[in-house]
């Protein structure tokens, strides 16, 4: 189905054509008709599948063809579970609704307060949102929600996990009846618990669902490299080396202090790389998928905060370096190339320590992932091998510019002071 075949708002038309989409992915062709009828929606799909611009599409034709006397709040919400994800839901809302007239807010936490507070105080069409502190500012009566009439509900699976269920019900409560809204969820599994919130706050809702494997398999192209510790950089260098044009690649890890050792390696042998972790403040983090989108970065190393949610056009590499120990966690990483409809790679690092894991992500995903040893051209061992060195202490003034030396700590502690 094309998008031409679906009765949208001129407006919105002129916004879709303007970023490209033709064809509706399979989730869009199934959950926007009936969105379209006013229905409420479940969905079961995997990002990189065209979610969010099905909920797009659906909220601004609710919107555009009710269009209100006078503004008196806000009348969409979308919740997403991640800072990250708000950002992006939003700079896809600016594309496909760059000639609606609608006023789109992002609230998450880790950026400036007042400035937040002060747009939700003016006036905004849609609010999209974390829920800790879209609750800050409720509590506060900054503004109103009983005159919301779409609500979205994106990645609920995440909101179990990442403890965030007790705030979504204190939001959902301060909304109208669902009769008098309409809702779409979107979840990686309709499971018992997010079907239970389906069910307490939606009017009737159609599911739709939309396997994992369908994600995985037709668009990314998968290889396992069985290797040893000592051999994954070598291995790592020998395959980039061989990619021939620009490339975008993410490199997953399972923690932050293996994240940081092969991002300095990186730098090290002149690679444009930065790292994605949890603690990373949110200032920095926007400027980093901002300088990867830019171009001035083409390798993110990233824990999997990074895994879900987390949208940059053109990923042409996803690297396991370290395999996941969830096998739901290998779909999601992958899932950040082949987007949209594009191909991809995903090449995994199965060494001594992590290999176990392999089993139980082959029978998730439904597939024998192509799996080879390296051979020695595959290796590069000429690499520059240190680490970047930190930074010279500060010169201090009073010991005429040279850096001042530790102190030195008296033998026995405390026991001359005591004597």
């Amino acid at each position: 189905m094309k998008f031409t075949e679906l009765d949208l708002p001129s407006e919105l038309m002129r916004g879709i054509e303007k970023v490209g989409f033709v064809d509706l992915t399979p989730v869009q062709e199934e959950s926007i008709p009936l969105a379209l009828q006013g229905r409420d929606v479940a969905a079961q799909a995997q990002t990189g599948t065209g979610k969010t611009a099905a909920f797009l599409i659906a909220l601004f034709t609710r919107l555009q063809k009710n269009m209100p006397e006078s503004k008196r709040g806000p009348r969409a919400l979308i919740l997403a579970p991640t800072r990250e994800l708000v950002v992006q839901i939003c700079a896809d809302a600016e594309g496909l609704g760059a000639f609606c007239p609608f006023k789109v807010q992002a609230i998450f936490g880790g950026v400036d307060y007042e400035k937040q507070r002060k747009a939700l105080q003016d006036g905004v069409d849609i609010i999209v949102a974390t829920p800790g502190r879209l609750i800050d500012y409720a509590k506060q009566n900054v503004f109103t929600l009983k005159h919301v009439e779409s609500l979205v509900i994106d990645e609920a699976d995440r909101m179990f996990d990442m403890g965030f269920i007790q705030d979504l019900r204190y939001i959902l409560r301060k909304l109208p009846p669902f009769e008098k809204r309409q809702t779409m969820l979107f979840s990686a599994t309709l499971s018992p618990r997010v079907m239970e919130l389906a069910y307490e706050f939606m009017n009737i809702a159609e599911k739709v669902r939309i396997e994992p494997e369908q994600v995985t398999a037709e668009r990314v192209e998968q290889i396992v490299y069985h290797v040893s510790r000592r051999e994954k950089f070598p291995l790592l260098l020998g395959l980039l080396k061989k990619e021939e044009g620009d490339v975008r690649v993410l490199l997953f890890v399972n923690t932050k202090r293996e994240g940081e050792h092969l991002a300095g390696r990186l730098k090290v042998n002149d690679f444009r790389v930065a790292v994605l972790s949890g603690d990373i403040p949110q200032k920095k983090r926007l400027r980093i998928l901002e300088d990867l989108k830019a171009g001035k970065l083409n390798f993110l190393v990233a824990t999997d905060v990074a895994s879900r949610g987390l949208h940059i056009e053109a990923v042409t590499h996803v690297i396991n370096y370290d395999l996941p120990q969830d096998a739901e966690d290998y779909v999601h990483r992958i899932g950040r190339t082949a987007r949209a409809g594009a191909k991809g790679k995903s090449i995994s690092f199965a060494d001594e320590d992590l290999a176990y894991f392999l089993p139980d992500i082959e029978e998730y995903i439904g597939m024998k992932i192509p799996s080879t040893v390296p051979q020695d051209e595959d290796l590069c061992n000429d690499y520059k091998r240190g680490l970047p060195h930190k930074k010279s202490p500060v010169p201090d003034k009073k010991t005429g510019g040279k850096p001042r030396p530790p102190k030195r700590r008296r033998p026995g502690g405390n026991q001359g002071r005591n004597r």
